[in-house]
């Protein structure tokens, strides 16, 4: 058991005026999570700190603890999760691995303790009660419908994948040693107490999950008991471990997390080729040759300059009349995000209602779950290739997939992975931006040549239930 930083009662000065704020004005009528729109889902997920507070001085600068201190709030998030649930899914089946780490941290290592194949309840409890061993349940969204629920909405709200593990951890034990990880973290606790720590990034926002020694990382930031209702957030890079106390038969919580690889720079590297090859086209100095044996030898700084003074024209070019446009970003994370949680019909979304006609009125579904893009028409290998405008969507996606890499049903015959959507003439651009910016539109108003092309277009959408009719 790695050493303690101090008694669990002593917490850092920022910290403390800042659960202060969250104390007293969470003496207001408890409030409740609402999934009304993602908007509402994550300001009740951080109620009372408000939205525009926590993204100017708590998102990617530091920790946020909100402790709810008041017992009609304790089960603030229980339904999204509890151990009575982990029995039952047992029976259903899980497998380790795959679904359950079985593991703990001993002298500052982590030791796995996973068996073979399915998952056996009666001795994942033997395991949790007499090695005291924490319980970690990977990606469990994808058999919690409380869960499907809330990620759901955390990826509309922020536009990026919304991941989560349940951490079960007996009295006494901690599961994990001190790391940092590359995502955006939130903590969500659901049953008894966890005793946690924080300490000072040794790498800001860390782009990967990196183990830390307890000699490198020193005394903690941040130290404090989370019980349930309470919710800890901190930014990726952030050194953490967490062990329950003595006294607790065991705490459970879920972590969120998302903005893994969602950096500008990431941006700039899924955007910049795009916009190379766009402005290459109409300006003639980047069609010019490179050196001759630039490849053969170390970078000049003649050649260095020359690379400067293109990387300038570039920026112009943007700034002025240019448009950096995200590619694999936006087509990997509609392919890979949940699909909507549509209740008890969620498993059967087919087209329904009046088939559009040239007389109807339509109107856009799903707009958070689908994006439109222009890109070079992917079928074609002719080296000419045309612009076409691409519709992608999530309403076929997987939720037993979600989170879990490339499953091989996902891929297709060529290995990339599939996609849901349609693919149109870039002269329905137009069009397309007529249905995505208004809230209701005539179907003989839209932006194409003839009756034919505005029935055909709204039929498309309408079969991927896109659309529906006034």
């Amino acid at each position: 058991m790695p050493k303690k930083g101090g008694k669990h009662a002593e917490v850092g000065k920022e910290m403390q005026a800042q659960c202060k704020r969250a104390k007293v004005e969470a003496g207001c009528p408890p409030s409740i999570m609402s999934f009304e729109n993602p908007d509402s889902l994550f300001r009740s997920l951080i109620s009372p700190i408000k939205q525009e507070v926590f993204f100017r001085e708590y998102w990617e600068q530091k920790p946020l603890l909100v402790q709810r201190n008041d017992p009609l709030l304790a089960a603030y998030y229980q339904s999204l999760f509890q151990v009575s649930d982990l029995k039952e899914l047992c029976r259903q089946g899980l497998y380790y691995g795959r679904d359950i780490n079985v593991c703990r941290c001993v002298n500052g290592k982590k030791e796995v303790l996973n068996n073979d194949g399915k998952v056996n309840y009666v001795q994942l409890k033997k395991d949790f009660d007499q090695k005291k061993a924490t319980i970690q349940f990977h990606q469990p969204q994808r058999f919690k419908e409380e869960l499907w629920k809330i990620q759901e909405k955390l990826e509309c709200y922020f536009g990026s994948l919304v991941g989560s593990n349940i951490y079960i951890t007996p009295q006494g034990s901690q599961g994990l040693p001190p790391h940092y990880d590359d995502v955006e973290v939130f903590i969500l606790q659901l049953e008894g107490e966890k005793h946690w720590r924080l300490y000072k990034p040794t790498v800001h926002l860390a782009r990967e999950y990196n183990v830390e020694s307890e000699d490198r990382i020193g005394n903690p930031t941040h130290e404090f008991i989370l019980k349930p209702g309470d919710l800890l957030y901190f930014p990726r890079g952030t050194i953490h471990q967490a062990d329950t106390p003595l006294g607790i038969s065991y705490s459970t919580h879920v972590t969120i997390s998302t903005y893994q690889n969602n950096s500008w720079g990431d941006f700039l590297l899924d955007a910049i080729p795009g916009l190379v090859f766009d402005t290459a086209k109409e300006d003639v100095v980047l069609r010019t040759s490179i050196p001759r044996r630039l490849l053969m030898v170390k970078g000049t700084t003649d050649s260095k300059k020359k690379l400067s003074s293109l990387l300038r024209r570039l920026a112009d070019r943007l700034e002025n009349t240019g448009e950096l446009r995200s590619s694999d970003m936006k087509k990997d994370f509609i392919m890979n995000r949940l699909p909507p949680c549509l209740g008890c019909d969620s498993d059967s979304l087919t087209p329904g209602g009046k088939l559009p006609k040239i007389d109807s009125k339509i109107r856009l579904q799903f707009r958070d779950h689908t994006v439109v893009a222009v890109e070079p028409e992917q079928e074609n290998s002719d080296e000419i290739r045309r612009e076409m405008v691409y519709v992608y969507h999530s309403l076929k996606n997987r939720r037993e997939t979600h989170m879990m890499g490339k499953e091989d049903d996902t891929m297709s015959e060529e290995g990339t992975l599939q996609t849901h959507g349609l693919r149109f003439p870039l002269s329905y651009l137009d069009a397309l931006k007529q249905i995505w910016s208004g809230s209701t539109v005539n179907v003989k108003e839209l932006n194409l040549s003839s009756d034919e092309e505005k029935e055909n277009l709204a039929l498309s959408l309408w079969t991927e239930c896109l659309i529906e009719v006034i």
